[in-house]
C-alpha cells in the first residue's frame, strides 16, 4: 500500500515537471515564430544606428521641456525623480520607522538597514580613521544615489518629447552633467577635508591630484552609457529584441549599480582619508 502511494506521487512529480518543460518550450516555439515572422536583421528603421547611438549620448532629438520653463535631456528629470524619491524615503524611515527599532530583537528591514550602513561605515574607518563619521555619512549618501539611479532605467519610465516623440527616462548619472556634477562635489568633499583638518597646506595637497574629479565622473559616465548603448544596440536588431534585452539591461544595470557605487565610496573614502590625517611637523635641529 505504501509502496503503491509513493510510486503516484512520484508520477505526479514527473508529471508537474513535464508539463513546466513542455510550457518553456512553448514559449521558446512562439518567440521563435515571431522573430522569423517580424523579419530577419537588417529591418528598416525610423532612425540609423549612428542616429540611435547619437541620440543615447547627446539627446539632441528627444529633448523633454521641464515645466514649460526650459528644454532638458531626460537624465535630469530622471535626477529631479530620483533625489525627490530618496529624500522622501529618508524622511518616511527617520520619522515613522528608525524610532520603532529595537536594539535587542531586530527584524529584519533593521538588520538589512544597519548592514548598508555598517559596510559604508567600516570602509570609512579602514580608510579614514581620523575623520570617519563625516565620510561615512557622506560615501553612504553617494553609494545610495548612484544605486538607486542606476537601477532607476529599469523602470522602464518615459516622458514625451518636446517635437512629440517618446523618451525613455535614463540612469541621471548616464549623462555627463550628472557624472561630472558626482566627481566635482565627491572633490569638494575631500579638499574640505583638507581644509578643516590641516588648514591651507592641507587643501593645498588634496588639490594636487586635480585629476580626481575627471576621472571619478568619465568612469562614472562611461560605465554607465556602456550599458546604455549596448542595451539599444540589442534593441535596434529585430530579432534580439525580443528577449535578450531584459537579460542584457538587468545584468548590466546591477553590475553597474554595484560596482560603481563600491568604486566611489573607496575612492573617496581613501582620498579623504589622506587629505584629513594629521600633518607630523618638522623638528628642526635633529629634534
Amino acid at each position: 500500500m505504501v509502496k503503491t502511494i509513493a510510486k503516484k506521487t512520484k508520477d505526479k512529480k514527473i508529471s508537474g515537471r513535464t508539463l513546466f518543460i513542455i510550457i518553456w518550450l512553448a514559449l521558446i516555439l512562439l518567440i521563435l515564430a515571431a522573430i522569423f515572422a517580424v523579419g530577419l536583421p537588417g529591418g528598416e528603421k525610423s532612425e540609423s544606428i549612428k542616429e540611435v547611438m547619437r541620440d543615447g549620448v547627446l539627446h539632441e532629438n528627444d529633448r523633454v521641456s521641464l515645466f514649460g520653463l526650459v528644454t532638458v535631456n531626460p537624465a535630469v528629470v530622471s535626477a529631479y525623480a530620483v533625489s525627490a524619491l530618496l529624500i522622501i524615503v529618508a524622511a518616511v524611515l527617520r520619522i515613522f520607522v528608525i524610532p520603532k527599532f529595537d536594539r535587542y530583537h531586530p527584524k529584519k528591514f533593521q538588520c538589512l538597514l544597519e548592514k548598508a550602513v555598517g559596510f559604508f561605515y567600516d570602509m570609512a574607518n579602514t580608510n579614514s580613521p581620523h575623520s570617519t563619521a563625516f565620510v561615512g555619512a557622506y560615501i553612504f549618501s553617494a553609494g545610495v544615489y548612484i544605486f538607486v539611479s542606476t537601477i532607476f532605467e529599469l523602470f522602464g519610465l518615459g516622458v514625451t518629447t518636446v517635437s512629440g516623440g517618446y523618451a525613455s527616462l535614463p540612469a541621471p548619472l548616464a549623462d555627463i552633467n550628472g557624472a561630472l556634477g558626482m566627481g566635482i562635489l565627491s572633490f569638494a568633499v575631500i579638499l574640505g577635508a583638507g581644509l578643516v583638518k590641516n588648514g591651507i597646506k592641507g587643501m593645498l595637497g588634496a588639490l594636487k591630484d586635480f585629476s580626481l574629479p575627471i576621472s571619478m565622473s568619465f568612469r562614472l559616465f562611461g560605465a554607465l552609457l556602456s550599458g546604455l548603448l549596448v542595451t539599444e544596440l540589442v534593441y535596434y536588431y529585430t530579432p534580439l529584441s525580443f528577449v535578450l534585452p531584459v537579460a542584457v539591461g538587468v545584468m548590466f544595470t546591477l553590475l553597474h549599480a554595484i560596482i560603481q557605487t563600491y568604486v566611489l565610496a573607496t575612492l573617496v573614502s581613501t582620498f579623504y582619508g589622506e587629505a584629513a590625517e594629521p600633518k607630523k611637523k618638522k623638528q628642526k635641529n635633529g629634534k
